[in-house]
């Protein structure tokens, strides 16, 4: 192929989830309301952490610094998608396409490591509560949260390194509601064999080796509360481990999903529609797990709106 006739992209089109004029307002109100709802959950969730000195604990510091994820998170996909419904222009510029692939990366790979690290941390809780304030001191969760944050700012740093390399010659159309990594590849005439090599290779360590670190936390946790003579005291360790849990078997349960449904179905649509339990659904859930599974948490919550309704 002629390289002297390729070009630098300057916009792609974003297909979205329907080309039917009569589901836009549809599509419009529903991912509006879910955006609203996901941003004033997590919101309450960090005010009611910050607002109680109860909760001013490891479990509930890693709690917020979630919320505060899943809000970016759903913030970098949304917005975007309701201007497109809503101006009916589907084109995103190169450089606004390329921010929203690096941090449609980012969050999820913060989700991940915080999500591996709360397990680490209620495995010290339970395993070895007489150490448990030694061991999870401010500096270390300060450290681990730095980790995630800086570990997930390289990687996807690597990845939008390496696709700005890239030049592209087809159709700029991608059949997605966001900018999609994969999916741009798709799109490059040029060699992605490296782009490919690193997600493959970043998809199995982030994604094997965080999973076999909760597993092995979880393991250990069931092993100790086996050995708790009381009750209570094994109602309350698994009370503290059932919101984690949810929240882990609905962010990679939705995970999975979109890779199997990308494996088995050539339907870009079908899989878009998957990647919104993913990308959507899992963030605007989070904070209705532990509010309702976590008694300090309701309770904080409680007292955060009784407060707010004094002053109305």
């Amino acid at each position: 192929m002629d390289t002297g006739n390729q070009t630098r992209v300057i916009e792609f089109i974003l297909l979205g989830l329907s080309d039917d004029p009569e589901l836009q307002s549809l599509i419009f109100g529903l991912f509006f309301s879910m955006y609203l709802v996901t941003i004033l959950g997590n919101l309450l969730i960090i005010m009611a952490i910050s607002s109680d000195s109860h909760l001013h604990t490891p479990m509930y510091f890693f709690l917020s610094n979630l919320s505060l994820i899943d809000i970016c998170f759903s913030t970098t996909i949304i917005p975007q998608m309701l201007i497109h419904i809503q101006t009916e222009n589907k084109a995103i510029s190169y450089m606004d396409c390329l921010t929203q692939v690096y941090f449609s990366m980012f969050f999820p790979i913060l989700d991940t490591l915080l999500l591996t690290v709360m397990a680490y941390d209620r495995f010290v809780a339970i395993c070895h509560p007489l150490h448990y304030m030694v061991i999870m001191n401010p500096r270390l969760c300060g450290l681990l949260v730095f980790m995630t944050w800086f570990i997930g700012a390289v990687i996807s740093l690597l990845h939008i390194s390496l696709m700005m390399e890239l030049i592209f010659c087809k159709d700029f159309i991608i059949p997605y509601f966001f900018c999609e990594l994969t999916q741009i590849l798709k799109l490059a005439c040029s060699d992605t064999f490296l782009n490919s090599t690193l997600i493959y290779f970043m998809t199995g360590v982030l994604g094997v080796f965080p999973l076999i670190g909760i597993l092995f936390s979880y393991s250990q946790i069931v092993s100790s509360i086996k050995k708790m003579s009381s009750s209570g005291g094994k109602q309350k360790a698994f009370s503290t481990c059932g919101s984690h849990l949810s929240v882990v078997s609905l962010f990679y349960g939705t995970g999975v999903g979109v890779y199997f449904t990308s494996a088995v179905t050539h339907s870009p649509k079908k899989v878009s529609v998957a990647s919104v339990m993913y990308t959507v659904v899992t963030p605007m859930l989070n904070p209705f797990i532990y509010s309702l599974r976590n008694k300090d948490v309701k309770g904080a919550l409680g007292r955060l709106l009784g407060r707010a309704s004094s002053y109305l």
